[in-house]
């Protein structure tokens, strides 16, 4: 898998649609990838035959998350996402939404979590605006299930957790068999 600019994907969207190929678009940080983000994108890559995943540029990230994240950079993220079987392809984007993308690619699909459900199970339009353009080119949106408890943030603060003590050192007596990790702070 390349990591492709916009305009390579719109190409090769032309000659997806000319087989009768379903694309899959979602967007997102994928920071620190998890068994929730795995299993989320092998969902969403049931729904269709291309699965391109649109990934949030460091400074993107920044801006949606605050100046701590991401963890990872944008080019490690990706080649992360890149190495799974199921994702075909991934292009970064710098803006807050994937709205250029959605214009661009019109997808099939268009996937996000069941976090941005609103009340009655569809889209939060307001933190979601992708939604209504996919729904203008006819394409469509799926809410895929939230795995509570699996999440990027939970994960850093497990680390924090286990890791930060007082002076900032790692005790290696609380964590037996563990590397340890002296500036960690």
């Amino acid at each position: 898998m390349a990591l492709l600019s916009l305009a390579e994907l719109v190409a090769l969207r032309e000659t997806w649609q000319a087989s009768g190929l379903r694309l899959v678009l979602t967007n997102g940080v994928f920071d620190v990838l998890h068994a929730g983000h795995v299993g989320y994108l092998e969902q969403a890559r049931a729904l269709g035959d291309v699965l391109v995943v649109a990934l949030n540029s460091d400074a993107s990230t920044r801006a949606i998350k605050g100046p701590l994240r991401p963890i990872m950079p944008q080019a490690e993220r990706a080649a992360v996402l890149g190495a799974l079987r199921v994702v075909d392809h991934v292009t970064l984007f710098d803006q807050p939404t994937a709205e250029a993308i959605v214009r661009a690619l019109r997808p099939d699909v268009y996937v996000k979590g069941g976090d941005y459900a609103a009340s009655d199970h569809a889209p939060d339009l307001a933190r979601l605006p992708e939604a209504r353009i996919v729904a203008a080119q006819g394409g469509q949106v799926v809410l895929l299930p939230y795995a509570a408890g699996l999440s990027t943030s939970a994960i850093i603060q497990r680390i924090v957790e286990r890791y930060a003590h007082q002076d900032g050192d790692f005790n290696p007596e609380a964590h037996p068999g563990e590397p340890g990790f002296p500036h960690l702070r």
